[in-house]
C-alpha cells in the first residue's frame, strides 16, 4: 500500500469537495468514491462528475493526481432507513432530538466499504468530510466514532489505514476559508456553482452560497457559514 495515495469520500457536496481539494494538495494519487443509497438528493451523485472535471481544470497538478472514480450501490441502506434523507417526508427532530435526516450507521458503513475498496486499490489514506463542529448532531460524525472505526478497520483488515478528517474541528465559515486558502476564488466559485448540499435535492435558484432550497438544515448550515465567512473577510 502507498502512503502517498488517498481515497476521498466524494458525495458531491461542499464538505467533500473541500476535502478533495485538500487531498489533491497532499497526495500523489487521489481516487474518489461515492455512494448511491437511494438518497432523496440523488442530484449530488450527478454533480460528482462535474466537480471532478472542474477540479482537474483548475490546476495541471490536480489533473495529474486525480485518479479513478468509483460509485458503490448501497440500496439496502436506503431500504432499512426510514429517514427524511431516503423518504419523501418532512424534515423534523425525532424523539432523541436528532434531525430525522440522520441515517443510522451511514458513515460507519461508508467507511467500511471505503476501506474494502482502498485495500484492493492499495490506498492507505481515506479522507472524509465528517465534522463535529457543524454536524447536525449526527453521532457518526464525531471524532470518537471515526477513531474507533479506524481501529476496527485496521484490526479487521490487518492494515494501516489512516482516516483523515480535515474538517473535524472547524465550522462552515472556516470550511469556506479553507477552500479559499487552498484554491482561491476559482475553487470557491466551483464549490458555489457546482457542488450540491440541499437535502431536498433542489437545483433551482443559485444563491450567493450555492444551489438549494435555502430552508433545510444542510442549506441553512451552508448559507450561515458563507455569511459568517464573507462578513469576516
Amino acid at each position: 500500500m502507498s502512503g502517498r495515495a488517498a481515497l476521498v469520500l466524494l458525495s458531491g457536496g461542499q464538505d467533500s469537495a473541500t476535502c478533495l481539494a485538500w487531498a489533491l494538495e497532499r497526495f500523489d494519487r487521489v481516487e474518489t468514491l461515492g455512494f448511491d443509497y437511494g438518497q432523496r438528493h440523488a442530484i449530488e451523485l450527478k454533480q460528482r462528475a462535474v466537480v471532478r472535471e472542474k477540479f482537474a481544470a483548475l490546476r495541471p497538478a490536480w489533473r495529474e493526481r486525480l485518479g479513478e472514480d468509483h460509485t458503490l450501490g448501497l440500496a439496502a441502506l436506503g431500504a432499512i432507513s426510514d429517514t427524511a434523507m431516503t423518504r419523501e417526508i418532512a424534515i423534523e427532530a425525532n424523539e432523541k432530538g436528532l434531525p430525522n435526516t440522520f441515517v443510522p450507521g451511514r458513515n460507519l458503513i461508508f467507511l467500511a466499504f471505503a476501506a474494502a475498496l482502498a485495500y484492493r486499490r492499495g490506498l492507505t489514506r481515506i479522507v472524509g468530510g465528517m465534522c463535529e463542529t457543524d454536524f447536525s448532531g449526527y453521532p457518526d460524525c464525531r471524532d470518537d466514532a471515526i477513531k474507533a472505526m479506524q481501529v476496527a478497520l485496521n484490526i479487521g483488515m490487518d492494515s494501516r489505514f489512516t482516516l483523515e478528517t480535515p474538517l473535524m474541528w472547524i465550522d462552515k465559515a472556516a470550511t469556506w476559508e479553507l477552500a479559499q486558502t487552498i484554491g482561491g476564488d476559482a475553487l470557491v466559485n466551483v464549490i458555489v456553482n457546482d457542488t450540491h448540499t440541499c437535502y431536498l435535492g433542489e437545483r433551482g435558484a443559485l444563491h450567493a452560497w450555492g444551489h438549494g432550497c435555502g430552508q433545510c438544515p444542510a442549506c441553512r448550515l451552508r448559507a450561515d457559514g458563507f455569511a459568517k465567512w464573507t462578513s469576516n473577510r
